[in-house]
């Protein structure tokens, strides 16, 4: 299975499908329009349209669709975190006691680890016995990952690890912000149908209780209701139709990434061969309980409900054919006994060791220590490596520790901001004035941190990235605050220190987790931009190397000569400053998706003159794809392959 190449045809299957939804709302329109004309003509025989008679069922409809999707897509502002409340979610906290939430924390954090993105913050479906799961956000750095209680209690670790592969590859694909732009589409034409309901009780009043107006007038009204109901439910029938469609596809391209991410059918496979064993059973198999879960059936790993003209509705492929496409072959069913129970070892789905993938996992250490595994990899490495990912870090109890509470994550930041020289001072200065109840952790922490790689800060950044987001907007906006002054206080800004604040900007920010819109659909449209964050990288990567910038800029432009660069537009080092790149990724995190690719090409080509890359570069580039919401490419992953041997 060639990754890039499903990822291709999945993409270019989805725009297809999201014109033919717009055609949908086209064919509602019209379906309200010839119902109203067959109305009037049958009640009002023989008179003339009133003035504005179309323009009326034109735009009444538009509006109640476009207002319903509005009014969702406000309702949906907090992203994943949002659709994970509607479908009943419980947030997990990181410092769960609970050793399957434990289990399943750790298999998140590995993954967001290997992906090089924030780690997701994790919810739990208490009341669902199924195996399913979703993902949901509208970008990868503020995403949110789900999974029902029989997910938890029914799958082994690497099974369980199959499906988190699954889920992140929707969130690394682009998939969620689709996703949650159907859910609010679909919610803008049942809105219409309900509408059309309540038409057609008041028509029927009016019929019973005011005869004296004639029937006309009741009649206008029980009409219009049922023409709004019958639109409404051919819109939704399209919506479905739709949907199913794109959530096909979709699962397909999860499911074959899953195998690719794990070097292993049987995790993904496993799963799945589970919720087929699951429904022999006469269990859920993969069915959600929950009154939302039709509103969300495409985000689901498995069909929420009963498979409905399996060709057409069915919002997912079979089970046959998504283990056809996975083994090559048909494969019989597994049970799915409850593993939350002790079970004999030698029985088939016996649970596995609470160990991480290869590796030593979250367990229990006697010196409270906390394992924290596969730096290493990366979902490239796991594609194109023959790495088994076999190794671990072992961090200190107290910097673990911070890792899970939000305020002890805020000193851990500051901690790894501190200078080493002597504007240390003026800093522990700064945090005596705005954040006090911080400064011993602050003190204690920062031995604990030298003792790691020097570039071990950006991975523990990432694992601390769901307790820094259960702050509260104004405590957030407080600590970014804290961080931007801690970086003012010796009077200049370091690179490391630029990529922080990028980092948890992008991803702390008010307006963090939501859409962002598109404005520009080409390089050539952003051609100054590109070149200032080319002259960054060249000049980075230049002075780690010794190699001259104008080569590395010059290697950058080749790569995507679509950008429309030339060599006067190089901009020199003396006159570089953050300010203009900070504006330039604002700019290109507004680009098309299919063109961020190009641009990231482009400053990869600069930074991997040399091999191996130099950290400084891939730190840099780390912070751009953070604020780019783009996955870290393969060769800025393997540049913290050392962080498990040095820490």
């Amino acid at each position: 299975m060639n990754f890039f190449e499903h990822q291709q045809q999945a993409r270019e299957q989805t725009t297809k499908l999201v014109l033919l939804f717009l055609l949908a709302v086209l064919g509602i329109l019209a379906a309200i329009n010839g119902g109203m004309v067959l109305l009037w003509r049958t009640a009002m025989p023989g008179r003339a349209f009133p003035n504005g008679f179309f323009y009326v069922n034109t735009l009444l409809p538009l509006l109640l669709i476009a207002g319903g999707t509005l009014l969702e897509i406000f309702l949906l502002r907090e992203g994943g975190d949002a659709v994970a409340k509607m479908a009943g979610g419980r947030l997990v906290a990181m410092n769960s006691p609970a050793s399957d939430e434990r289990r399943l924390l750790n298999v998140v954090q590995e993954m967001a680890l290997a992906a090089g993105i924030a780690c997701p913050k994790v919810y739990v479906l208490d009341g669902e016995a199924a195996i399913n799961a979703f993902a949901a956000g509208y970008n990868q750095n503020e995403a949110v990952v789900a999974v029902t209680r029989g997910t938890l209690m029914r799958l082994t670790r690497d099974e369980l690890q199959g499906v988190i592969a699954h889920e992140f590859s929707h969130i690394l694909n682009g998939d969620m912000r689709l996703n949650v732009r159907l859910i609010a589409l679909l919610f803008g034409i049942q809105m219409t149908a309900g509408l059309g309901q309540q038409l057609i009780d008041v028509g029927l009043r009016m019929r019973d209780d005011d005869e004296r107006k004639g029937p006309s007038i009741p009649l206008l009204f029980f009409g219009l209701g049922v023409a709004l109901l019958v639109a409404g439910y051919i819109g939704l029938f399209f919506g479905r139709l739709i949907k199913a469609a794109v959530s096909r596809q979709r699962e397909f391209l999860a499911d074959a990434s899953a195998v690719q991410f794990t070097r292993n059918p049987d995790t993904i496979g496993g799963a799945l061969r589970k919720i087929a064993g699951f429904v022999r059973e006469g269990e859920p198999g993969s069915r959600i309980a929950h009154p939302n879960a039709e509103h969300l059936s495409h985000l689901f790993l498995g069909a929420v409900r009963p498979q409905l003209m399996s060709g057409w509705l069915a919002t997912h492929p079979p089970l046959q054919e998504r283990l056809r496409r996975i083994y090559g072959k048909s494969v019989m069913p597994l049970d799915a006994p409850d593993l939350s129970e002790p079970v004999m070892a030698s029985e088939e789905g016996a649970r596995l060791p609470d160990l991480a993938y290869g590796a030593a996992g979250f367990s229990a250490q006697a010196n409270g220590a906390r394992h924290v595994g596969n730096l290493n990899a990366s979902v490239q490495d796991w594609t194109d490596s023959d790495s088994d990912l076999a190794r671990s870090n072992v961090l200190s109890g107290e910097l673990a520790q911070a890792l899970y509470d939000p305020y002890a994550a805020c000193a851990l930041a500051y901690a790894i901001l501190l200078d080493e020289g002597a504007g240390r001072a003026a800093q522990f200065a700064l945090l005596q004035a705005e954040a006090p109840g911080q400064v011993a952790l602050v003190q204690r922490l920062a031995p604990a941190l030298g003792a790691l790689s020097s570039r071990a800060g950006l991975p523990l950044l990432d694992l601390a990235m769901p307790s820094l987001r259960a702050l509260p907007q104004s405590e957030r906006d407080h600590f970014l605050s804290v961080i931007d002054h801690l970086i003012a206080a010796d009077g200049r800004v370091v690179l490391t220190e630029f990529v922080i604040e990028t980092l948890l900007k992008r991803r702390l920010s008010a307006h963090a987790g939501r859409a962002v819109p598109v404005r520009f659909n080409s390089l050539a449209a952003l051609c100054d931009d590109c070149a200032m964050l080319l002259s960054l990288v060249a000049h980075v990567t230049a002075k780690a190397n010794g190699t001259s910038p104008l080569d590395l800029y010059l290697r950058g432009m080749s790569a995507a000569p679509e950008a429309g660069l030339d060599v006067a537009g190089l901009v020199d080092a003396a006159t570089m400053g953050f300010d203009p790149v900070r504006r330039a990724l604002d700019h290109a995190n507004q680009l098309a998706p299919l063109k961020k690719p190009a641009l990231i090409k482009m400053l990869l080509a600069a930074a991997t003159f040399s091999q191996p890359m130099p950290d400084a570069a891939a730190d840099l580039l780390r912070a751009i794809c953070a604020a780019l919401d783009a996955p870290l490419p393969s060769a800025v992953s393997a540049s913290y392959a050392e962080l498990n041997t040095n820490a």
